[in-house]
């Protein structure tokens, strides 16, 4: 794979080692047409904006946006023998302007979350950069919309919420606003050093890789079948099931957290366990889920694409009532995130193996508050409010690898914004409508009586 001189106006800067989670992504890779640097494998966040957007400033705070994070001018070069980052000087990214000005008021909503639906159905190369993009849709002078668009393999969710921090922050400068200096961030082929440097020291590596061969002895992850095998699938696309968990929900399930010393995480994932329980029929779960993977504090504030793949596995035999097991889930997992390292396959390399069977697939399951975010957060002349309500499901979105990813957003509102990203070859909607269903009233009868008395889940033999 060569570098796109058009895409590289001042070609290359210089070369870095690849992170362990882009030789994750290269396990993966099917070629720039598919996989995860196939050009669905990317992340679409929106804003709607109130004020009057300046285009050419705009454009000017997205040059400067390129120019301050490296990951959104990186090409990942694969060649099976020479695996590098190759990092571009900056480039300008595609702004492109829409008239809604014929949308009623009442509609703006809708319009504004068909906006994101047709982003995520669109396609973005991995091999074009800067490997962000822009729309500003304007349903008057002083109401807009604003989508950022990246490829997956450059950022995150995360990375997305710094991007419209630095891209607010520079707007407001160019348009004249005297704002203090955004700090200067630490660049993601730093990551990869530091990442590379940690596992390669046995002093820090060797309890963790102990750990997790022990913890994960004899373990099976969970999965579930599917309508089609793999084998037989159709065009691998991704589809999404969007759901809300209501906050008469969530309240008891965030009451029972505090009063057991437990994330939001936990509680929810303890619930999603008993699912598994049911459905898999033993009480022995694993389920995957993705962590930040940012090194603590240390790249807090570093665009790029991290995480860590981290199973999770509870023993459900001995607890009662769901208030053991939310109990049982929140030491299991205390140890997990103590020892929260990459590569933790590479210690139980037999977990995966029912996954690999033609009729199953995983479920990856994780839980995020919304970080960094705007919501009518006035920076200079312009007032930003993510859209974050998304309850539109659609039959293609952004890319998912293999399986399903569920992904439960909490809202400061107090309820829950879930979603559902799947394999539509696999899985026919009614089916993940069915277990989101079915999590749903098993979450709502666990946390309505934490302490009622559980039936009990015999091993399989």
């Amino acid at each position: 794979m060569s570098i796109p001189e058009n895409s590289a106006p001042g070609g290359l800067v210089h070369q870095a080692p690849l992170s362990l989670n882009q030789d994750f992504l290269c396990m993966y890779d099917r070629g720039d047409e598919e996989g995860p640097f196939g050009p669905r494998y990317h992340i679409v966040h929106g804003w709607r904006v109130r004020g009057e957007v300046d285009v050419e400033a705009l454009q000017g705070a997205l040059d400067d946006v390129v120019a301050r994070h490296e990951a959104l001018r990186t090409t990942i070069m694969r060649t099976p023998d020479d695996r590098h980052q190759a990092i571009c000087a900056p480039g300008s990214p595609r702004l492109t302007l829409r008239d809604l000005s014929t949308v009623p008021p009442g509609d703006r909503d809708a319009a504004a979350e068909g906006l994101l639906i047709e982003a995520e159905a669109a396609t973005f190369p991995s091999t074009e950069l800067p490997l962000l993009r822009a729309v500003l849709a304007r349903f008057d002078d002083r109401d807009a919309v604003l989508l950022l668009v990246s490829h997956h393999t450059a950022t995150d969710g995360w990375s997305m919420r710094l991007i419209i921090r630095d891209l607010a922050h520079r707007y407001a400068v160019r348009c004249g606003h005297d704002l203090p200096a955004l700090p200067e961030p630490r660049q993601y082929r730093e990551f990869a050093e530091w990442q590379r440097a940690l596992v390669g020291d046995p002093a820090v590596m060797d309890a963790p890789r102990r750990f997790w061969s022990e913890n994960l002895r004899g373990a099976r992850v969970f999965t579930v079948g599917t309508d089609r095998p793999r084998s037989a699938a159709a065009e691998p696309t991704t589809a999404v099931h969007r759901f809300l968990i209501g906050a008469d929900v969530i309240g008891p399930a965030l009451k029972l957290g505090r009063a057991t010393r437990s994330s939001p995480f936990m509680v929810l994932f303890a619930a999603f366990a008993v699912l598994a329980e049911r459905v898999g029929g033993s009480p022995d779960v694993v389920v995957p889920t993705f962590t930040p993977g940012r090194g603590g504090e240390l790249f807090q504030y570093t665009v790029g694409s991290f995480f860590n793949f981290m199973p999770i596995r509870v023993d459900l035999t001995g607890c009662r009532t769901f208030r053991e097991a939310v109990v049982a889930t929140r030491n299991v997992c205390v140890d997990a995130y103590s020892h929260d390292v990459p590569q933790i396959l590479a210690h139980a390399p037999e977990l995966m193996m029912p996954a690999i069977e033609d009729d199953r697939a995983v479920c990856v399951f994780q839980v995020f508050p919304f970080p960094f975010l705007l919501d009518r957060e006035r920076v200079g002349d312009l007032e930003y409010t993510e859209i974050r309500r998304r309850l539109v499901s659609q039959p293609l979105g952004s890319d998912v690898p293999d399986g399903a990813l569920w992904t439960l957003n909490l809202d400061p509102c107090g309820d829950v914004i879930g979603c559902v990203a799947y394999k539509s070859g696999l899985f026919d909607e009614a089916t993940v409508a069915g277990l989101v269903a079915a999590y749903q009233e098993v979450l709502a009868e666990l946390v309505a009586a934490p302490d009622a008395v559980r039936e009990p889940v015999e091993a399989a033999a």
